[in-house]
């Protein structure tokens, strides 16, 4: 079966439909070829009578001259004991010349014999009172078809197609429908909505699918305040201890204690980041020249010492989202930094027309199987129980859910001979 729906609902209607118009079409064809057997064989069995006994009542010299007015399409009559050959070998043959036999009367001696085969062909013989000879011969005819028939066929075929066709595409629009809508669908529920309209059970999938939209959007935005409630709770007290701490004596319980409270306040921002960063829609989508944009971050990491190059450019505008897409390809730059020493960013235009901004390094790297992993919230590569050097594992997470809420894409791979390749995709 084919992989679409689409293409199996085609296969399933018009082959249901092709096979009940054949059906149909076989079975008038066979009754309208009954229907003329059997008006043939009537029409032949009574005409012959009547056919026979004006010969055999005309005198010898005006019987030629009926011959022509006697004749009929499937039968004719010769003057003379006609051609020799084998015995009736088709059934047909026997039953016409039974049916002569039974018209003619038993005054006449009947007997018959096969002349040809392609197409077929035999003749009846029989004896006139006055001793001159008959031959009937019986040509029976397929059933002749009309010139327009082959026009009705292909228009029967036309209209089968267009009828599939037209019932394939209502049955598969709403899911096409659907499936764009669940494509943009957003956290914070900007994506299109669904027209309630349509069939029954069309429009209870579009009430059900933007009653889930609704529902997403308002968890995310629970989860929000949730986690902007308890950073707005924790900061207090997180100041409070922090004060008191450097209130202490210089020692190594106090240093310990001041670098728990940076990593607490850390973990506290990444997280309210990473919730935020689900929201990244909401900044206004802006025309901007997206070389000019790159360069321009690439040099404030220059301007700070730090080993950041840049190769490649694009010409034309794109319409991003500024703020969002700064703060993906920093936090790109920033890991490439901080486990490779050295960030490399590349810019290129696909034939598509998405733009497409690379951040490669010669890092360690990440394992093939780790690529789509490390993409999770809280997720470390690194077992280090140090903040410095594992992070909080939000850093990946949080560009990835910016880039999905600004409708662009974020993917990780393997670089040849090394490293990492973080690949940014815009449309």
């Amino acid at each position: 079966m084919p992989k679409s729906i689409a293409s199996r609902l085609y296969l399933i209607i018009f082959t249901g439909l092709l096979l009940a118009h054949g059906m149909s079409f076989g079975l008038l064809f066979f009754e309208r070829y009954q229907s003329a057997k059997t008006v043939m064989l009537n029409t032949l069995e009574h005409d012959v009578g009547t056919s026979v006994a004006i010969l055999d009542r005309l005198p010898a010299a005006e019987r030629p001259a009926w011959l022509g007015r006697l004749q009929r399409d499937n039968y004719r009559y010769i003057l003379g004991p006609g051609q020799g050959g084998t015995d009736p070998i088709s059934d047909r043959a026997r039953v016409v010349t039974g049916l002569i036999q039974r018209e003619v009367g038993p005054s006449f001696a009947v007997k018959a014999n096969t002349v040809a085969m392609g197409p077929e062909r035999y003749q009846v013989h029989l004896t006139l009172h006055d001793g001159a000879p008959l031959a009937i011969e019986v040509t029976p005819r397929v059933m002749p078809l009309a010139d327009w028939l082959p026009f009705v066929f292909i228009l029967q075929m036309i209209v089968l197609v267009v009828i599939t066709w037209l019932a394939v595409r209502l049955a598969t629009r709403p899911l096409v429908r659907l499936a764009r809508a669940a494509e943009s669908i957003t956290p914070t529920n900007e994506g299109p909505r669904m027209a309630e309209d349509g069939p029954t059970e069309v429009a209870q999938a579009a009430v059900a699918f933007n009653a889930m939209q609704d529902r997403i959007a308002l968890y995310v935005k629970e989860r929000l305040q949730i986690l902007a409630a308890i950073s707005h709770d924790l900061q207090t007290p997180i100041t409070r201890m922090r004060l008191r701490a450097e209130a202490l004596d210089d020692s190594q319980e106090r240093g310990k204690l001041l670098q728990d409270l940076h990593e607490m306040e850390h973990l506290v921002r990444e997280g309210v980041a990473y919730a935020r960063s689900a929201h990244g829609a909401t900044e206004t989508p802006r025309k901007i020249d997206p070389a000019a944009f790159v360069e321009s971050l690439v040099f404030d990491y220059q301007d700070t010492g730090k080993a950041v190059s840049l190769s490649g450019s694009v010409d034309g505008t794109a319409i991003v989202r500024p703020q969002a897409l700064r703060r993906v390809l920093g936090n790109l730059i920033d890991n490439a930094l901080k486990y490779a020493g050295t960030a490399e960013v590349g810019m290129a235009r696909t034939a598509a027309g998405t733009l497409c901004i690379e951040v490669a390094d010669r890092g360690p790297g990440i394992p093939e199987d780790e690529l789509g992993r490390v993409l999770e919230p809280f997720y470390r590569l690194e077992n280090s129980r140090n903040r410095d050097t594992g992070g909080t594992g939000l850093g990946l997470a949080i560009a990835a859910q910016l880039m999905l809420s600004i409708g662009g894409r974020l993917t990780l791979a393997a670089r040849p001979g090394g490293g990492l390749i973080a690949r940014v995709e815009l449309p």
